[in-house]
């Protein structure tokens, strides 16, 4: 017999509520660009020097400002892309996917996933987060186990979330590892600053365990009663979830294995074009080339172009064949095709906001009423105001970080401890702004609507434990 709503927990009730009214209101990721792009606009005009033409330049000049940064995201994600489609990680999935014996265990185990693999690649761990999802959902249909799809969806995405900003492709973290860096041409950096300071800092990897294991209690005690519980099947037709591929240009899960493609009656080109020789070499020259790049510098190497690289290589060292390869590629760029659309508005949005001084000034006044003490609570908050405007980790770290670097400096704060205390916040409310779930809503099928209300539940059920673990936990 169905349970009544005075059966469920507070908290079951808070996410239940939430996703109501989201569902209700909530607008489309490209919309909800739009309307903040209204919302910057009038807010520099009102709040800033900034004319109302002026502020129209500043909103163009920004959609260029970013380019080079653009590609480096892009390829992030569509290298983690090509690697979590690759049949064996799919079918290492599949196999995980297992092991819950409850809904409430499949979106625990979802988002602990999502979380540690985004820590070590954010692309990888979004996409892996939606494969793992969709295909959570689908064994969990298959063997009668009922499980919330929308907290499922949200689950996968949590690396994003919460963890990506603290990890190995962490933009603020990487960029001040750069050498030439823009914070040592201000002057505010006498040097660059390795990555065993912020990201392999006890600190960092403190937060980074101590974030998953709060957040996998929280998805627990959100998800609710099988009765009350929306399965996969409401959201992708059953006929369309049980194919073994797809067509027109939609994702596929690759489950199967590579065809042969380089049979021996082809023609010269195409065998030429599926060599596994031709492809492996290269990979096997870029692997070479990565692992002296780290035995030389040590994990100080890492940074944005070499995260890149070496996930460029890893998957064509997968693949070996450099037709699949680029095959697979023509795949991610369909869940690469919302962020290319929303990037430059997104940048036009950051555009106004530094050139007009919106950002600085939101940052300033936050850091202004900090302390010592709390100057880590209000790095976080800082980051995590400006990210409902500008979702782009780098960029903004661009904008804000010489700000932030100057507060610090005058509390006598480490650089390293200020940027890894703002990474969180840069982070945390992705689980508001949509735009970095477009992947993941291609994926799994369902619509932002639909899930965001979980994520915005998660987002306000953070705000207290990170307020305590940046104010306690020492660096």
């Amino acid at each position: 017999m169905p349970s009544s709503a005075t059966d469920r927990s507070a908290l079951e009730r808070m996410g239940d509520g939430m996703a109501t009214w989201v569902e209700r209101w909530m607008p489309s990721p490209f919309l909800f660009a739009i309307i903040l792009t209204y919302i910057v606009y009038i807010a520099a005009v009102v709040g800033t020097d900034a004319g109302v033409f002026e502020a129209v330049e500043f909103w163009y000049d920004g959609f260029w400002a970013f380019l080079t940064f653009a590609m480096q995201m892009v390829l992030i994600l569509m290298t983690g892309f090509v690697v979590a489609y690759h049949p064996r990680v799919n079918a290492g999935l599949r196999r995980l996917s297992q092991l819950p014996s409850s809904g409430k265990q499949a979106v625990v185990l979802v988002g602990i996933v999502s979380m540690a693999l985004a820590w070590v690649h954010w692309g990888l761990g979004l996409i892996i987060g939606a494969i793992f999802a969709r295909e959570m959902g689908k064994t969990a249909y298959e063997n009668g186990i009922t499980v919330h799809y929308p907290l499922l969806c949200v689950a996968g995405y949590m690396g994003l979330g919460l963890t990506w900003h603290w990890g190995l492709s962490g933009s603020a973290p990487l960029l001040l590892a750069t050498e030439g860096n823009e914070f040592i041409e201000m002057g505010l950096l006498e040097a660059t600053i390795p990555t065993s300071e912020t990201i392999l800092h006890p600190y960092a990897l403190t937060l980074t365990v101590l974030s998953i294991a709060f957040a996998a209690v929280v998805l627990y005690l959100l998800s609710p009663a099988p009765e009350r519980s929306r399965e996969i099947t409401e959201y992708i037709p059953e006929a369309d979830l049980f194919e073994t591929s797809t067509d027109g240009g939609e994702l596929q899960a690759a489950a199967e294995d590579e065809p042969d493609t380089g049979s021996s009656d082809s023609v010269p080109a195409e065998r030429i074009n599926n060599s596994r020789l031709m492809g492996g070499l290269i990979a096997l020259a870029g692997i070479v080339m990565v692992g002296y790049t780290f035995a030389t510098l040590g994990l100080d190497a890492l940074n944005l172009n070499v995260v890149n690289f070496a996930f460029l290589m890893a998957g064509l060292a997968i693949y070996t064949r450099p037709q699949l390869y680029r095959e697979r590629f023509g795949e991610a760029s369909s869940a690469a095709a919302g962020v290319i659309l929303l990037f430059p508005f997104f940048a036009g949005i950051q555009g106004i906001m530094a050139s007009s001084g919106l950002a600085e000034m939101i940052a300033e006044g936050l850091l202004t009423i900090s302390s010592p003490a709390t100057f880590p609570v209000f790095a976080w908050l800082a980051a995590a105001v400006t990210n409902m405007f500008v979702p782009s980790g780098g960029g903004e770290w661009i904008v804000l970080g010489p700000s932030v670097l100057e507060a610090a400096q005058s509390y006598d704060i480490p650089a390293a401890h200020a940027t890894m205390a703002y990474a969180v916040g840069d982070a945390h409310t992705n689980l508001l702004n949509p735009f970095w779930a477009l992947p993941l809503l291609a994926i799994t099928k369902i619509k932002a609507r639909e899930m965001f209300g979980y994520a915005i539940a998660m987002l306000v059920l953070l705000i207290p434990f990170l307020a305590v673990v940046l104010y306690a936990v020492p660096y």
